[in-house]
């Protein structure tokens, strides 16, 4: 859990310290859509017959969008400092972004996008 919180917070999710050894957290988007987390025990407490995804498929698809490609650039570099895993690097790609992957804790591709300028 606390991975997980940590990659998030380096996205600028506001979680609570606190919750990186709680079962449960969560974040509220200036939108007001809400991300939560649970850990695998807390899913199987209601949830019994709840598997873990099978290996090559995502948990989640996020994308962030960033202010401008060099954010891209910028977000990328400072969570492949931080020890996460790149996916693709940054790139122009042909639908009029700057775009990039990165693999959060658990293995899910998380996009990092902004408009082409």
């Amino acid at each position: 859990m606390a991975a997980s919180l940590a990659f998030y917070r380096l996205l600028g999710l506001d979680i609570p310290a606190d919750a990186d050894t709680a079962p449960h957290a969560e974040a509220t988007l200036p939108s007001g859509l809400r991300v939560l987390w649970d850990t695998e025990e807390t899913i199987r407490s209601f949830d019994p017959q709840w598997s873990r995804p099978e290996v090559g498929g995502d948990r989640v698809g996020l994308a962030f969008r960033c202010d401008s490609p060099a954010e891209v650039d910028a977000v990328y570099d400072a969570l492949t400092a931080a020890g996460h895993r790149g996916h693709l690097k940054p790139w122009d790609a042909f639908w009029g972004q700057r775009y990039a992957v990165v693999l959060d804790p658990d293995g899910c591709g998380i996009s990092l996008f902004a408009d082409a300028t």
